[in-house]
Order: structure tokens, then C-alpha cells, then sequence
């Protein structure tokens, strides 16, 4: 008697804890309410317009200055006339790809959202859509990257070491690989 109502009570407490758990609303509920659902109107709305959305953070995080925010931070890295300018052009570069990048994976995130919803939509087309999709933004990513590339070459290891502590990242650290001055005292300012 005992043991069948110990089954009786793990048995309701087990359908409690199922009904508990089917009742719970999933993890994107509401979301299917978006105009396009893959995607937020912020991200589509950064990636309309070229934002970074953390795209480069293995440069960012290893010494490898983001244009944007040399740029905002120009002064106190004491930048000369051609650093400011070598990094407005990589800034303006990287943008115009960014913004080009960013507007065609939206495009195409709508387009197989819409075959979605039609209904009009395939193994084979599944496969081309996304690969084409993820090829964008692996682009994206490295049209990011890139930048960072660029603006590193443009300033000296000692403006790199002040961008980190400006920026909070591991003050006192020394950059690792950081641009070396084969010009017997002067940077190389491309």
C-alpha cells in the first residue's frame, strides 16, 4: 500500500511538473510579430548601417584599434594630420562596404523569411539562401576586421598601449605584436 502511494504521488508530481513546463511561453514568443523574423528592427537597423555589433572584437580585444573610436579618441592619442586622415579613409572604406554588406544580408534574411511564410521554400533553396547569407556575413565580418588591420599599421605601438588603457582593456598590458619602427625613430605613418 505504502509503495503504491509513493508511485501515486511521483506520478502527479511528475504530470505537475510536464503541464508546468508545455504551459511556459517559448523563447521567442512575441518575435513573431516582427516585420522580419530573424532578425530585430536594431539589428537590422545596425547592420543598414554599417555598425561593428561586436563583428571585430578578436582585433578590438588584441590590440588592434577600432577607426571609429581612434577617430573619437584622436586628441588623446595625439594623432598627427596624416594618422587622422589614413584613419578617416579606412573608416569611410569599411563603412561604405559595411552599409552594401549589411543591406544585402537584410535583403536576403526578408527573402527567405517571405518563402517561409508562403510556404514556398525547399531543401535545395534552404541550403543556397543561407549559404549565400552566411557568405555575407562572413564578409561583413571581415570587412570589419579589416579596418582594424589598417588602423593599426597607421599608428605607433605607444598610441596602440594608450587606445587600450583609453578604451579599459587590461591597463599596463603591452600589445603583443605590436607594429615595429624599422625607420630609426620615426613611425611609419602610410
Amino acid at each position: 500500500m505504502r509503495q503504491t502511494i509513493c508511485l501515486l504521488v511521483l506520478s502527479l508530481a511528475l504530470s505537475v511538473v510536464a503541464v508546468a513546463q508545455g504551459a511556459k511561453p517559448g523563447v521567442y514568443a512575441g518575435e513573431e510579430q516582427r516585420e522580419l523574423k530573424s532578425l530585430s528592427a536594431e539589428e537590422v537597423e545596425a547592420l543598414s548601417s554599417g555598425r561593428g555589433m561586436g563583428l571585430a572584437k578578436a582585433a578590438e580585444l588584441n590590440h588592434y584599434p577600432g577607426p571609429l573610436h581612434v577617430i573619437e579618441l584622436a586628441a588623446e592619442l595625439k594623432l598627427t594630420t596624416e594618422q587622422r586622415a589614413g584613419v578617416q579613409t579606412a573608416f569611410d572604406k569599411m563603412r561604405d562596404a559595411a552599409v552594401r554588406l549589411g543591406r544585402e544580408i537584410v535583403r536576403r534574411e526578408r527573402m527567405l523569411d517571405a518563402m517561409f511564410a508562403k510556404g514556398d521554400i525547399d531543401e535545395g533553396v534552404l541550403h543556397t539562401e543561407t549559404s549565400e547569407i552566411a557568405q555575407l556575413q562572413g564578409s561583413l565580418r571581415a570587412t570589419h576586421l579589416a579596418a582594424h588591420l589598417e588602423v593599426r599599421r597607421l599608428l605607433s605601438p605607444q598610441q596602440v598601449k594608450k587606445y587600450d588603457e583609453l578604451r579599459g582593456y587590461a591597463a599596463g598590458q603591452k600589445p603583443t605584436n605590436a607594429p615595429h619602427d624599422h625607420s630609426g625613430g620615426h613611425h611609419d605613418k602610410h
